[in-house]
């Protein structure tokens, strides 16, 4: 091909053009050598080339640059390119990974150039290929984006043409006829084309010439022709040269030297029946398996005839490592391992030789193909993995970029992904044979910190092969559980006048978070009782949720509050969450029994007329205790008297009466010091002293009430009546809640709720019950009855009654009602049903 002046110039403008768009290739110095040395065919095949620096094909991104570039050059500029943002790149971390193995390219972050960082070999990377490409993938993230890049590595003819064996022998007879061929070694250039091996060429000699066969894979193999008969004894030997030659630019050789040895008689050489044998053998063919049998045929007889088969004098290690051939059969059978990946087709030369003198040989060529079988398991690798993951990731955040490789053919290299059923991950349809593994469901690192994803790769071979890889999914905890108490409620009992700073219970709550979502702090929600701050009654350790009191408690102005504790966790928003502590205080005896009558502040005197008989009634003694139970339980008894012969003192009511008639020796003034103790422990008493002045002549007031005697002593049975058909109503009332709240507390105990409960001392048997309490003086005859109705929480009421059959009078009390209005209500039921008793309020308090 001829290129004209006008051709030429127009290829010039594009070449200076293409050059100065190359500097930072570090390749310019190509265009000169190409103007000046290379035929117009080169310059055409050039300029299509690098005119195609840079292209996208099928959405990916293709670079083309010669080998052997300096580390540093630039191969183009990605951010450009791939539409990315400069700025952004160090932030998203743009990285490469290359699936060579090795990393001959990085990216500069700072202008997003692609530079090369190590040599680059193209026939140590791709061989004899035609076509060299290298493919890159680009993994950014932040949101996580893949591209895929491939370099195209274009060959640069360094590589020089060699033969394998410098010298070659051939011995041919002189009666060989002018027209024989004798093939001989082909060279070897590790470059590809134009840059391969081109023409061949023989030292200047007078009895033979060069010719070349074109194969059909393209190879070319020198023939030596012999053109005029030899004469042995005019020159039995001959010296020539072979020279190989590559079309590169420079022009590259290697030559090979020839002897030829003419010999005399056997003038007919074996002949292969085809001039090329082609056969197919799989590659799980075990050594010793025939391939084919090759045959030539010698027109000679007897020794001149005997034909041995052997491989060429050229024929690689490898060809010999991999095939044998029978010497005498010309069978061609395995001898090592084949490969399909490795090497899938093998070509070699065979020769048949006689036994004349001299002997005479043929030569014929074999091209065996291997057969892929399905013996290479499939290979996933992890481009990409983004670990830990937030646990409220939405559905559909990529996880990892996956790609698979079999180095098998066809179906057996075809690879499917698939995950275990009831994954909460999925892998998207694959795009070049890349698949992302996304999520797929909701995440709960409190059910699941940690995933193993197994991926199970299987090819559609048959029998089909498979493999697994196992990817660790961490999770990264959200802060989305708040604090859980271990119970909903708590109930604590405290005695009253208990010490300030006495730990009271502690509250527990925990949240199945991780870190600082997991950290739980405890405070007291305020709230009022009795109009002050529950946060002046306790407060709570904020680290382990421990309650302490503030200060002493006194049950009879505060029976019973609750608290709201609230426990907080140190996320992001923080959550929270609460828990009721119901703190009853519990009575003590710290109140002395005050007298109400007669007043202790006040002299009072008593008459009695020295006509009274037995029995007589003087007075009633009247006390009360601010406590509650047994701790409000009093007596009396007489401490001192003047003649403690002439009166008695009722223990349970207080009632003063004459224990005979009084006489006319008995002095006119007497004094009595009664003693008032409560029943709690220890117990608490108050003193009063009654002046008693006996007198001739009947009292008025006493006459009367000796006259309403004998009718309150009729009335005395239906009160006890009336009162034994009460407590049988409250006993049995009392006996249905006690049923009721055992089935409750063993129906919680089966659900595993617990209650805080602090209780010292003996009085631990005195709990208040919520619903109603009922005490008894079960010594004798019914002394005392104490009912308390009502919720505890409200305190709502109390009654007391307090009888004895010895008694002309009886007497019923109300203690701390809730309101006076109630009680008046109550009274006025019990004066219609009981007229001729007394009814006396010893206390009166409204309660919470």
């Amino acid at each position: 091909m001829i290129v004209k002046g006008v051709q030429r110039d127009l290829f010039a403008s594009q070449l200076h053009a293409l050059a100065s768009t190359l500097i930072s290739l570090d390749i310019s110095y190509f265009i000169g050598i190409m103007w000046h040395k290379l035929p117009a065919w080169q310059l055409l095949w050039w300029c299509h080339h690098f005119s195609l620096l840079w292209s996208t094909t099928d959405g990916q991104t293709r670079y083309s640059i010669p080998e052997e570039l300096k580390q540093g050059s630039v191969v183009g500029n990605l951010a450009k390119d791939l539409g990315l943002v400069i700025s952004e790149l160090h932030r998203r971390k743009l990285r490469i990974t290359s699936e060579a193995g090795k990393q001959y390219f990085s990216v500069d972050l700072g202008k997003g150039d692609l530079l090369v960082t190590d040599r680059i070999d193209r026939e140590e990377l791709c061989g004899q290929r035609a076509a060299c490409l290298l493919p890159l993938e680009l993994v950014i993230d932040n949101p996580l984006q893949l591209h895929r890049v491939e370099i195209e590595i274009l060959d640069t003819n360094d590589n020089s043409p060699s033969f394998a064996t410098k010298e070659k022998i051939l011995k041919i007879a002189e009666l060989v006829n002018p027209g024989a061929r004798f093939p001989l070694e082909s060279a070897q250039d590790p470059d590809v084309g134009p840059n391969s091996v081109r023409s061949y060429v023989i030292s200047k000699n007078d009895n033979f010439k060069l010719a070349v066969k074109t194969q059909k894979d393209g190879r070319k193999i020198p023939e030596l022709v012999l053109e005029k008969p030899l004469d042995r004894e005019r020159l039995p030997v001959h010296h020539l040269i072979l020279t190989a030659v590559d079309g590169g630019d420079p022009v590259r050789s290697g030559t090979s030297e020839i002897t030829i040895t003419v010999l005399d008689n056997n003038d007919n050489a074996p002949q292969f029946e085809r001039q090329l044998y082609e056969a197919n053998v799989s590659e799980k063919a075990s050594p010793g398996a025939q391939i084919l049998q090759v045959k030539a045929t010698d027109a000679d007889e007897g020794l001149n005839g005997e034909i041995e088969y052997s491989f060429a004098e050229q024929t690689s290690e490898a060809i010999l490592s991999l095939f044998n051939i029978e010497a005498a059969t010309g069978d061609i059978t395995v001898k090592g391992d084949l490969d399909h990946e490795i090497n899938s087709l093998h070509r070699f030369d065979i020769t048949a030789k006689d036994k004349g003198n001299p002997k005479m040989e043929g030569h014929s060529g074999v091209e065996i193909k291997i057969i892929d079988v399905n013996d290479n398991a499939p290979e996933i690798i992890v481009t990409s993995l983004t670990s830990p993951v937030p646990e409220d990731s939405a559905i559909g955040t990529v996880i990892a970029l996956l790609s698979t490789r079999d180095p098998d053919s066809k179906d057996n290299g075809k690879v499917t992904l698939r995950l275990p059923p009831e994954s909460p991950f999925k892998l998207n349809p694959p795009v070049s044979n890349h698949y992302s593994l996304v999520t797929n469901g909701p995440l709960d690192r409190e059910k699941n910190d940690q995933y193993n994803v197994e991926i199970r790769a299987t090819d559609y071979g048959k029998p089909p092969l498979s493999s697994a890889k196992i990817i660790i999914v961490k999770l990264l905890d959200v802060n989305d559980n708040p604090p859980v108490f271990s119970q909903p409620h708590y109930t604590i009992y405290v005695k009253e006048n208990s010490a300030p700073g006495h730990i009271l219970c502690s509250v527990s709550a925990s949240d199945p978070d991780a870190g600082e979502n997991a950290k739980v702090s405890y405070s007291i929600v305020d709230s009022k009782v009795h109009d002050v701050s529950v946060s002046s009654y306790v407060y709570v350790n904020s680290e382990n949720g421990s309650i302490y009191s503030m200060h002493s408690f006194d049950y009879e102005k505060i029976k019973v509050f609750q608290v709201v504790v609230a426990s907080k966790d140190q996320g992001s928003p923080s959550l929270s969450s609460s828990a009721t502590v119901h703190v009853f205080i519990l009575d003590q005896n710290d109140n002395a029994p005050a007298v109400i009558y007669p007043s202790p502040h006040a002299a009072t005197h008593l008459r009695v007329p020295r006509s009274a008989k037995a029995g007589h009634l003087i007075t009633k003694v009247t006390a009360v205790d601010a406590d509650s139970g047994h701790n409000a339980w009093v007596s009396y008894k007489v401490a001192e008297s003047t003649d403690t012969s002439l009166f008695t003192l009722n223990l349970y009511t207080g009632e003063v009466r004459t224990k005979r008639a009084v006489s006319e020796h008995d002095d006119s003034s007497q004094r009595l010091i009664v003693e008032v103790k409560d029943d709690g422990e220890p117990a608490q008493s108050a003193t009063v002293t009654l002046s008693i002045l006996v007198e001739d002549g009947v009292s008025a007031p006493v006459s009367e009430l000796r006259h309403k005697a004998p009718d309150s002593g009729k009335k005395g049975g239906t009160i006890t009546l009336y009162l034994i058909v009460s407590l049988a109503s409250v006993s049995v009332l009392s006996l249905l809640t006690l049923l009721v709240l055992a089935v409750k507390c063993m129906r919680s105990s089966a659900s595993g709720a617990t209650c805080c409960v602090r209780r010292t001392g003996s009085d631990e048997h005195k709990k208040p019950n919520r619903n109603l309490q009922i005490q008894l003086n079960t010594d004798g005859p019914i002394k005392y009855v104490e009912v308390l109705g009502g919720d505890v929480m409200s305190q709502s009421h109390s009654f007391r009654s307090c009888m004895s059959p010895m008694s002309e009078y009886s007497d019923f009390t109300l203690v701390k009602p809730s309101s006076t209005t109630d009680f008046k209500e109550v009274i006025s039921v019990l004066d219609a049903s009981l007229p001729d008793s007394t009814w006396t309020f010893e206390s009166q308090q409204v309660s919470l």
